[in-house]
């Protein structure tokens, strides 16, 4: 090798090492990070269906802001610490962008380390789009300018849930079982303050937090909520942990409604199959039998058709993607402050009411629907048979709850 071409081979080397991993100017990354494996991969997994599938017919459109999307996957096993080693690998790719809903542990340490990275590296800022996590501090005492949540949080949820208690005279004690990290506790703390404010005759017979993602068998669970006498069941819990209660519930005979935050969530409809109807409760912003348009209803069908063994779930992943579209198109291509800021304050229509991310601490407000697993439906669900159908649905504004954030921009 001659001396030019030693010199050539250097200048190349050294701008490989400075670029780094550069993302294409034509491609806008996002980095999905979730569980792909472990108790909850099969959740992770749907997300993933999910976001790619917004993501196509975003490009189909145009793409975002003139830029293709694509999804990036990385598996954190639902793990805080190993999330971190995530967010690090799709920063070190040069993804700006980052996508998560499964476990608030994970939301939590990965909201800390956005900031903290934002705070150290001006230009090359991240932005958290959370589309399923729902620990309230998320958007209150520790709320940040580079997170945006998309699910309705749970104190939000629980003011319907209790409402629709408060109106159920036959419902004289609940039970309170959930899952022991931050979401389960938030839940156990709003469910209490809630029923002891607007139904303060309810007796709360039990509440109780177990390991997440490592009970097997319901049963004894099952067993103490019957033997407490419980009118009703107040439950947080998810994926894995969703299926196996309900199952044990549904094979001990237990008559009496589940008041669940994802009793449609994968697996759980064919778990309890019959034996959930007109017990299993859910509040939630999407099930499928909501009236809506026949285009809403030919996307539902078609992702369904490319998906066979997942259903239609996540809407707001579609509002999560379709605000961010939004955003990139109003700013003109891929800059994340910009984009940032554009989703402040955003409003936007979905096909089942208006949106809006609050500007106060980003938190977005939707309409909620309480639904019952039943078998008078029109779409069903897992080809159980069965699915939802609405009992009341709450506006936009009625779900809106106070927030303590104090919101701090970029200047």
């Amino acid at each position: 090798m001659n001396g030019t071409t030693v010199k050539s081979a250097i200048v190349a080397a050294l701008f490989a090492l400075v670029a780094g991993p550069a993302l294409a100017v034509d491609t806008l990354k996002i980095a999905y990070i979730d569980p792909l494996s472990g108790a909850f991969g099969n959740v992770g997994d749907a997300g993933l269906k999910h976001f790619r599938y917004a993501a196509e017919l975003i490009n189909a459109d145009g793409g975002a802001g003139g830029l293709t999307v694509e999804i990036v996957p990385f598996d954190n096993k639902t793990n805080p610490k190993e999330s971190l080693v995530q967010l690090q690998k799709a920063i070190d790719q040069g993804i700006r962008i980052i996508a998560q809903g499964n476990g608030s542990s994970v939301a939590n340490a990965l909201t800390d380390a956005v900031n903290k990275h934002n705070k150290r590296n001006p230009g090359e800022e991240v932005i958290f789009l959370n589309y399923a996590a729902v620990d309230p501090a998320l958007t209150n005492d520790k709320c940040n300018f580079w997170h945006f949540r998309f699910d309705a949080n749970v104190d939000m949820k629980m003011a319907g849930m209790t409402d629709w208690l408060a109106e159920q005279p036959d419902i004289k004690s609940v039970y309170i079982l959930g899952q022991d990290y931050s979401f389960g506790k938030a839940v156990s703390a709003a469910a209490q303050s809630m029923i002891t404010e607007k139904r303060p005759d309810i007796e709360i017979v039990g509440n109780e937090l177990h390991p997440i993602g490592k009970v097997k068998d319901f049963t004894p669970y099952v067993q103490k909520i019957m033997g407490a006498g419980a009118d009703a069941v107040i439950t947080g819990n998810w994926g894995t942990d969703m299926t196996l209660l309900i199952k044990a519930a549904a094979d001990a005979g237990h008559e009496v409604p589940y008041l669940t935050y994802y009793g449609g969530g994968l697996g759980t409809p064919t778990a309890m199959g019959a034996a959930g109807v007109d017990k299993v409760k859910q509040i939630t912003e999407f099930h499928e039998n909501i009236e809506t348009t026949p285009e809403q209803i030919a996307k539902m069908d078609a992702f369904e058709a490319k998906h066979p063994d997942v259903d239609y779930y996540y809407q707001r992943v579609f509002t999560t993607m379709g605000m961010l579209d939004k955003a990139a198109d109003e700013v003109g291509g891929g800059d994340v402050v910009a984009i940032a800021m554009a989703l402040e304050g955003m409003t936007f229509e979905t096909p089942y009411g208006t949106v809006e991310m609050r500007a106060d601490d980003h938190q977005l407000i939707q309409p909620l629907f309480i639904s019952t697993f039943t078998d008078d439906v029109t779409r069903d669900v897992e080809g159980t048979g069965f699915g939802f159908k609405t009992d009341v649905e709450i506006p936009a504004a009625a779900t809106a709850t106070p927030t303590t954030c104090k919101m701090r921009r970029p200047s």
